[in-house]
């Protein structure tokens, strides 16, 4: 009974201070006017949900590209990789009916393995020779699993991408004031605090908790797990893909300009729940 009330005024407050929908806002990623339109790579960007139900990635790529950037969607199979660059494309309605996408920036589609080296740089490659330049790179691809396969696409894949996009993006700030972003999406499907740390020590992170995402009801999440998850968080909601895209353009903006090394918990206060001091 201590702990809970300890805890449960802290759940009141942010519930009143924090709204439960995501809405989403005009936002715009500011470049010169000269240079040609910010470009974005998004791994694991692909929609495999219907137009109101989708993953971070696919969320994220809508998000950048209403922001003005021409984002590259990355996916492994090529359909859903397309579907999420022609939600993009044709302003199809997708925010839970909020409203149209404003459709400043442009979506294109490619196939690729991301634990595959040469398709990494293919698709540096690609994004150069299409826009010019590499602004945004955001890593949203993501397996459930400890090792093996889930090892080489929750982190190798993360270092693959900026073995190639990196050098890229400090070219480009030889002839610009800013080279280039790059920010990671991690979360429950991170099952082991080895790929956490190691994912960590590297760029930006976004940790999602507490999100219900197509590839949690794909992997039968069962109506009681949804409701213990919702439960171990301070505002005890439920977010979703919506809410993990607009901490990522936040931190691909110059409005984050002066961050950098930093872990952003997208997770209605879960981490900050277990941080709290318990009563004895």
């Amino acid at each position: 009974m201590a702990t809970q009330a300890r805890i449960a005024p802290i759940t009141r407050l942010l519930r009143w201070a924090i709204p439960t929908t995501p809405q989403r806002q005009p936002f715009h990623i500011q470049h010169h006017p000269a240079l040609p339109p910010p470009s974005a790579i998004v791994t694991g960007a692909g929609s495999r949900g219907s137009e109101t139900d989708l993953g971070n990635g696919s969320a994220t790529a809508i998000l950048l590209a209403e922001a003005g950037a021409a984002v590259l969607c990355v996916d492994k199979d090529l359909p859903p990789a397309e579907h999420t660059a022609s939600l993009i494309n044709n302003n199809n309605t997708i925010n839970q009916g909020q409203g149209q996408g404003q459709g400043q920036g442009q979506g294109v589609a490619i196939k690729a393995d991301v634990t595959h080296p040469q398709d990494c740089q293919r698709i540096v490659e690609h994004a150069l020779a299409s826009v010019g330049r590499l602004d945004i790179l955001i890593n949203a691809v993501g397996v459930m699993g400890a090792r093996g396969t889930a090892v080489d696409i929750n982190v190798t894949s993360m270092l693959l991408m900026a073995k190639y996009a990196i050098p890229a993006q400090a070219a480009q700030q030889q002839h610009a004031a800013d080279g280039g972003r790059t920010a990671v999406v991690a979360g429950e499907c991170v099952e082991s605090s080895v790929q956490r740390e190691q994912i960590d020590s590297f760029w930006d992170d976004t940790w999602v908790e507490m999100l219900y995402t197509p590839m949690m009801y794909r992997d039968g999440m069962s109506e009681e797990m949804r409701e213990k998850r919702r439960n171990r968080s301070l505002l005890g909601t439920e977010g979703n893909a919506w809410d993990c895209a607009h901490a990522i353009r936040f931190l691909a903006s110059d409005e984050a300009r002066w961050i950098t090394g930093a872990v952003l918990a997208v997770d209605a206060g879960a981490t900050a729940a277990v941080l709290l001091p318990l009563d004895a």
